[in-house]
């Protein structure tokens, strides 16, 4: 259902039966990993006016992967990421890539 690329990529659906009788698929929860069963693969120091999907596109070649710095550093707000310039980030690979931990599947 989403590319392998995505935050949601293996990550189970379910489906709700409203009152009309119309049914809704959806995503089930995503369950942030623990930054630290991540393998950090580098760092970036934030520069002024960086942004975290530009950083992104410096380490891992693609904008759209800024969920993996914040899914690394434990943003739950990944804005406050590029607030402070000279902070440290840290860069990882995503759960479940050859050299990560595996995840299991998704909970409900």
């Amino acid at each position: 259902m989403f590319e392998a690329t995505s935050r949601y990529h293996g990550i189970a659906t379910a489906q709700l039966t409203l009152r009309d009788g119309r049914t809704v698929t959806y995503v089930r929860r995503r369950f942030l990993p623990h930054p630290g069963d991540l393998t950090a693969i580098g760092e970036q120091v934030v520069a002024p006016g960086d942004r975290l999907d530009r950083i992104a596109a410096r380490q891992y070649g693609d904008p759209e992967q800024a969920w993996r710095i914040a899914d690394a550093n434990g943003a739950l707000r990944p804005d406050d990421l590029t607030a402070r310039p000279g902070r440290r980030l840290r860069i990882a690979l995503p759960a479940g890539l050859p050299g990560s931990p595996s995840v299991g599947p998704a909970q409900s």
